[in-house]
């Protein structure tokens, strides 16, 4: 449910500033002030110059923490100035960081407002390439078909003694893993792994196991881009996924929000909690109290660690989930947080539904025809 853009806590923005990053908050609260006025142009050259503090050596933590900012009072100044087209593109950059937020009409300007409607609008739409690939869209699908594995699958069979704790394992019933594992000798597990093999093979009269080939080619795939330090990649939360269901119809990523998670810091803010408290001493209704948080606050003053705490979700529509799924559409969400891990697939209901009917179509061998065909 989307809701007015307030903070919960109002914090300074107090860090242990270079003589650099020093000018950063008095550049910020000087945009924000111009912004108010309405001299927007003023208000685009002080942001440059607030950019171009931010990009020196040695502020990159601020950088990450400005962006958001930076990227909304521009799209504000664009829009207040009626240029629309750089309006919505910083809008779209903003909306990245905060896609539920909604503006006080009575703090902002109508083509503001207006700007970042139509910016949420048009990143709502699905892209072109879905003419084309209606099933597979985006970079990850593209990448994936130009994919060339370096090994021929059927070179090796992989029969030896940690077999079954590979991605295979995503495929094996629990008595086929027991039974592999009494298996003490080379010659009985490659017995073990051809049967294995042709028992998925869905065209059993041709030289080419298509079920076995295209298995490889996602472990393969997994393994070369969702590496996560020490371990194989399609042994990984967002490798099993792959492994499973192939490439997504899309994927997104975004910081976690503010209010997602109660542990990030609040980022910069113009006024102390003190000051906040003080001001809203004398406040009448509560449309008051809220104006006044929001114009002491202001959108995206409060930011989570966009650095270290972000979401990342795999869409899939109703063509690319297996047989025995009801839902028209499953989005899986993979969350990175320091402390927490990363790319820590959230096992919702649906998505456990999801991931065990991919395996049940596995190991009954239908799981990969429709993309082999």
């Amino acid at each position: 449910m989307r809701r007015l853009l307030a903070p919960s806590a109002l914090l300074v923005f107090a860090l242990a500033f270079s003589a650099s990053a020093a000018t950063m908050p008095s550049l910020f609260y000087k945009a924000k002030e111009q912004f108010r006025l309405a001299n927007y142009a003023d208000c685009l050259v002080t942001l440059d110059a607030l950019q171009a503090e931010a990009d020196r050596p040695g502020n990159e933590a601020y950088r990450s923490q400005l962006a958001p900012s930076l990227a909304f009072y521009r799209g504000a100044c664009f829009a207040a100035l009626g240029r629309a087209e750089e309006a919505r593109a910083s809008f779209e950059t903003f909306l990245a960081y905060q896609p539920n937020v909604i503006l006080d009409p009575s703090l902002y300007p109508k083509r503001v407002i207006a700007a970042v409607d139509a910016a949420r609008k048009g990143m709502q739409k699905p892209p072109a390439e879905a003419e084309q690939h209606p099933a597979e869209t985006g970079s990850f699908a593209a990448t994936y078909r130009a994919f060339v594995p370096k090994e021929d699958p059927s070179s090796t069979d992989g029969a030896d003694e940690n077999w079954a704790n590979g991605p295979v394992h995503y495929l094996l019933t629990a008595q086929q893993r027991a039974d592999y594992a009494r298996l003490s000798d080379l010659a009985s597990r490659s017995e073990f792994v051809t049967e294995f093999w042709k028992a998925h093979d869905p065209t059993p009269e041709t030289p080419v196991n298509e079920f076995r080939q295209e298995f490889e080619r996602r472990v393969a795939f997994a393994d070369t881009r969702l590496a996560q330090e020490e371990t194989r990649g399609s042994l990984t939360d967002r490798g099993m996924l792959f492994v499973l269901f192939g490439p997504p119809t899309w994927v997104g990523r975004r910081p976690i929000a503010i209010g997602e998670d109660t542990a990030d810091p609040q980022g910069m803010s113009r006024y102390t909690a003190f000051e906040a408290s003080a001001a809203l001493k004398g406040s009448g209704s509560g449309s008051q109290t809220a104006a006044i948080l929001a114009n002491m606050s202001g959108p995206a003053n409060n930011l989570p660690e966009s650095e270290t705490s972000w979401q990342e979700v795999w869409h899939y529509r109703r063509e690319l989930l297996p047989a025995g799924i009801s839902y028209q559409q499953v989005d899986f969400s993979f969350v990175t947080k320091r402390g927490y891990g990363v790319s820590v697939l959230q096992r919702d209901e649906i998505a456990l539904a999801a991931i065990e009917a991919a395996k049940n179509a596995g190991r009954s061998g239908v799981l990969f025809q429709k993309a082999a065909k």
